[in-house]
């Protein structure tokens, strides 16, 4: 079906093709008014609503409300095989926009799903492969969370070794302070070296498999291509 194709436009049409496509408040709450309305209008102008009106709620950070709707937008583009303006992929664009929505929700294995899923339609698609980097990155395995508690740790006794040499070492065995001054530098030094070394290794390896993954997904296109 193609994205538009009617000649004659109902008013309700008319009003909405009136708002600044920017004004994304604006759509949102002409959309909301006449929800019902829209919904009995042709499929073509109440589709371009649709997705004027889900786009619009992910622009403005309504992420919750985004995920609901867009479903909504993804169903009928499969069902009703909506086809997109020339140069673009409206059924993509949706789902990447989902995968934000559920980032920024901090949904993170939902937004790995759906990257996914995207890459494996276009293993080419680099805004997909590097946003799946990225939610990797948050997605922080076991050796991590070790990493950033042992520094954590190691700070604290950092501090806990200033305020002995500040109120203990100083004032009665100044001798020491030497010993005291590298000691506290060292447990400091090792803190820093857990926490920076463990987010490089984290993200070397996030590097790494998605890489690894999306020339594999490349090969196996290529070669059902040559079928």
């Amino acid at each position: 079906m193609p994205f538009y194709q009617s000649t004659y436009h109902s008013k309700t049409f008319r009003d909405f093709k009136g708002i600044e496509a920017t004004n994304y408040r604006r759509i949102i709450h002409f959309y909301e008014d006449r929800e019902d309305t829209i919904r009995g209008l042709d499929f073509e102008e109440y589709f371009e609503m649709l997705v004027a009106y889900v786009n619009s709620l992910f622009e403005v950070g309504f992420h919750q409300k985004h995920l609901l709707m867009v479903n909504v937008a993804i169903e009928e583009v499969i069902v009703q095989n909506v086809e997109s303006p020339p140069g673009e992929s409206l059924y993509e664009q949706l789902l990447f926009r989902k995968a934000a929505s559920h980032f920024q929700c901090l949904q993170y294995e939902k937004c790995h799903y759906i990257l996914l899923q995207l890459i494996r339609i276009d293993p080419y698609h680099n805004d997909a492969i590097g946003f799946l980097k990225k939610c990797l990155r948050r997605m922080e395995p076991a050796f991590l969370e070790r990493a950033k508690a042992t520094a954590i740790f190691l700070f604290l006794l950092a501090a806990l070794v200033i305020s002995i040499e500040v109120l203990l070492v100083r004032p009665f065995y100044e001798m020491h302070t030497g010993l005291v001054e590298r000691s506290r530098n060292t447990i400091f030094g090792i803190g820093c070296l857990s926490l920076v070394g463990g987010l490089l290794w984290h993200r070397f390896r996030v590097e790494q498999r998605v890489e690894r993954m999306v020339q594999q997904i490349r090969r196996e296109k290529l070669l059902r291509q040559e079928k």
